[in-house]
């Protein structure tokens, strides 16, 4: 991507954000490595270093009129601190704020340290919700500030903000420091053209820089969140549109032949009907793949919606054309499944295929790779192994990644920089609210799954939180299932116990079930850290019936079906994710017999017992992932994901759909209009995209 030369002035103000923060007056050497553990560098970082909460001085409440309950701003004078210590181990510090109306009493409970902040005399403010005790009103755990002289308060509009602090740099100095910046910096043009700005109903960037660091009003400091957070959000999508038009709009691929033979035979050999969203998730992904663009999707099933079989319709989609695809699993164990369900459905429509991981025997190896080579393989399963340089293909034309999440970028585009112009088909049973996936997968276009085979959509497995006193009783609920002829799993955390971790681990609870809980039952155990060939053998054993009860760490959490197993027991389960928790959910009550997930959890935590509660009040994947996304927060749940994303400083996946649409909408119109963004209108926010995504523009421009 190539940028026309902006005239001089303009390139000139918006380079010089770019300048280290050190030229911002007042920041010095040492300030300036404080600074530099939070992630400001230069002088937009600084600029960007918005406040993560706001002290508003406008609406205070007289302390007498404090009600119990209400969150609230409070301001008064320091009339006592005190530290007690009721009991060894515990220290209570206690601020007393009184205002000429009332008291009111700040409590922090082994914090004694803070004592030493207040002074009897100064003003504060408290920020929390009001509580009685002992006849007082209290604030636990309040946020405070320090307020200076009433021309100080005056002069930040009364509305205070707080911006992220480090040790040595209080959040006074960052205040002081971004005043700077902004008086010396924030007269750049706005690179969002105006006709945008009006559409969108968008305050300029210089006051949106300004009410969001020192609000004039609760109005404009929200009308500058919005502008700031749809600036954030338009420069992911116009990264996501500009690589969806380098992988696709602006290629030529391969026109397959949606309709053929072998298409109909391996339809024929599937031995049961499509779901209607199968089938529509089979259409437009044939329709991709007929088209003279090559495909970019991703497909989104809940647990058990089917995928496998979708996928095995493109996969003959190809050999009706004449080339060739790969599908690759995170794992050899899902490789291997794959290979075993849908191998036999290729056999039946007349479709060679092969399998390849890190342990195929090396005469195998060489075999497929000659296969690939010369084209008599049309279809490869497979790991990692794929990515291996000297796997070359004839004519490649269909990539397909399942679990894309587990995989990077690079290995993604390095299955499908095997062919010319691929197509593509990404996989995950991880569900994923659609805020996320537009964030995320914006590049891709989508097709959903919900409905699983048979109308069950999970009411087929049941969910229980079971106490400590309970585990005898679950356990004869697993024997009950191995008598009526079906299988069990256990679930661990870890695969070994270790000095620091509680849980329990994969290997000692297998000794211990096949000893002591169940002597007269066959155990078997699998985890990640098993030799490929003792992990295959474990769970060919476990899938012919000749293990009972699987011990297993979270190896299993993927993909593995095994259609007799009828109960999963959960160790430790307040550690796992929603997302896996329900994914483990996923492995059971596969077959015609109804599933028990029984969860042994005993969660510390406000955060723990919200997630117990949530796995057993609902079997919806999408509605999980919700809940997941704002348990966790979306920084997490980003954190996790990301690959090559900025940061959102102040934007919310959450609470912002209606401007990642808007966002969306306006990059795609952007991109089709000028797809280098070297137009005037464009240029200045290529440079803002580019300096957000900074070292990794590559994610973009690698596609």
């Amino acid at each position: 991507m190539t940028t026309k030369a902006i005239e001089p002035d303009r390139a000139g103000r918006l380079a010089a954000w770019t300048d280290p923060v050190t030229r911002v007056r007042f920041v010095d050497t040492p300030r300036a490595e404080m600074l530099a553990r939070m992630g400001v560098e230069s002088v937009e970082d600084l600029l960007r270093h918005y406040p993560n909460r706001y002290l508003d001085l406008s609406s205070t409440v007289p302390l007498g009129s404090l009600k119990i309950g209400q969150e609230v701003t409070a301001v008064g004078t320091l009339h006592e601190v005190t530290v007690k210590r009721p009991r060894p181990k515990l220290s209570v510090t206690e601020a007393a704020l009184f205002d000429g109306t009332g008291l009111l009493v700040g409590v922090w409970f082994n914090q004694s340290y803070l004592a030493a902040r207040f002074k009897v005399g100064e003003r504060w403010a408290f920020a929390g919700k009001v509580a009685m005790e002992y006849g007082t009103r209290q604030m636990k755990n309040p946020f405070v500030e320090r307020l200076g002289d009433g021309a100080e308060t005056e002069r930040l509009g009364r509305i205070l903000p707080i911006h992220p602090a480090t040790e040595g740099l209080s959040t006074n100095w960052i205040r002081r420091l971004v005043r700077e910046a902004l008086d010396a910096y924030s007269d750049v043009s706005d690179p969002l053209p105006a006709a945008v700005r009006v559409a969108r109903d968008l305050i300029p960037l210089r006051r949106a820089l300004e009410e969001v660091h020192f609000p004039q009003s609760a109005q404009g400091r929200d009308a500058a969140r919005r502008r700031l957070a749809y600036d954030e959000l338009l420069a992911i999508q116009l990264a996501m549109a500009l690589r969806r038009y380098e992988v696709v709009d602006g290629r030529a691929g391969h026109a397959h032949t949606a309709h053929g033979p072998a298409l109909a035979a391996l339809r024929d050999a599937l031995p049961f009907r499509l779901t209607d969203e199968q089938e529509r998730a089979a259409d437009d992904i044939l329709a991709d793949m007929a088209s003279a663009r090559p495909m970019n999707r991703m497909l989104l099933g809940d647990v058990g919606t089917g995928k496998t079989a979708v996928a095995a319709l493109a996969l003959a989609c190809v050999a009706d054309s004449g080339t060739q695809a790969a599908m690759m699993a995170p794992t050899e164990v899902l490789a291997t499944q794959y290979a075993g369900k849908v191998g036999p459905l290729l056999d039946a429509a007349g479709i060679t295929w092969a399998l390849l991981t890190g342990s195929t025997p090396a005469n195998t190896r060489r075999k497929i790779l000659e296969g690939l080579d010369d084209a008599t393989i049309a279809v490869v399963f497979g790991t990692h192994a794929l990515l291996v340089g000297d796997v070359a293909f004839d004519h490649l034309t269909l990539a397909i990644v399942d679990e894309q999440h587990r995989f990077g970028v690079g290995q993604r585009l390095g299955l499908r920089g095997k062919g010319e112009a691929v197509d593509l088909l990404v996989m995950t049973a991880t569900p994923i609210p659609r805020s996320l996936a537009l964030t995320l997968y914006g590049d891709l276009d989508t097709s959903y799954i919900r409905e699983r085979p048979g109308g069950r959509n999970g009411t087929h497995v049941t969910t229980e939180i079971v106490a400590k006193g309970g585990r005898a009783g679950a356990y004869d609920r697993v024997r009950a299932a191995v008598e009526a002829g079906h299988q069990a799993y256990v679930v661990c955390a870890l695969v070994d116990e270790s000095d620091s971790a509680e849980a329990k681990a994969a290997t000692k609870e297998a000794e211990r079930l096949r000893t002591t809980v169940f002597p007269d039952l066959k155990v078997g155990l699998l985890t990640g850290q098993m030799k490929s060939a003792e992990k295959a053998e474990a769970m060919e054993r476990f899938r012919a019936g000749a293990i009972d009860i699987l011990v297993a760490t979270t190896v299993i959490e993927v993909g593995v079906d095994v259609p007799n197993t009828t109960v999963m027991v959960v160790e430790d389960a307040e550690r796992f994710g929603l997302a896996q928790l329900h994914q483990l959910r996923g492995r059971i009550g596969r077959g015609a017999a109804p599933g028990e997930f029984l969860l042994f959890a005993d969660p510390k935590t406000d955060d723990g017992r919200r997630r117990m509660s949530a796995i057993a009040a609902t079997n919806d994947g999408f509605a999980l992932a919700e809940e997941d996304l704002r348990l966790r927060g979306e920084g997490q749940v980003l954190g996790e994901r990301q690959s090559g994303l900025p940061q959102l400083r102040i934007a919310s996946v959450l609470r912002d759909g209606d401007l990642l649409d808007a966002a969306r909408e306006d990059a795609a119109a952007m991109v089709a209009a000028d797809p280098c963004l070297d137009s005037a209108d464009h240029a200045p926010l290529l440079v803002q995209v580019k300096r957000r995504f900074g070292a990794d523009w590559a994610w973009v421009s690698s596609g």
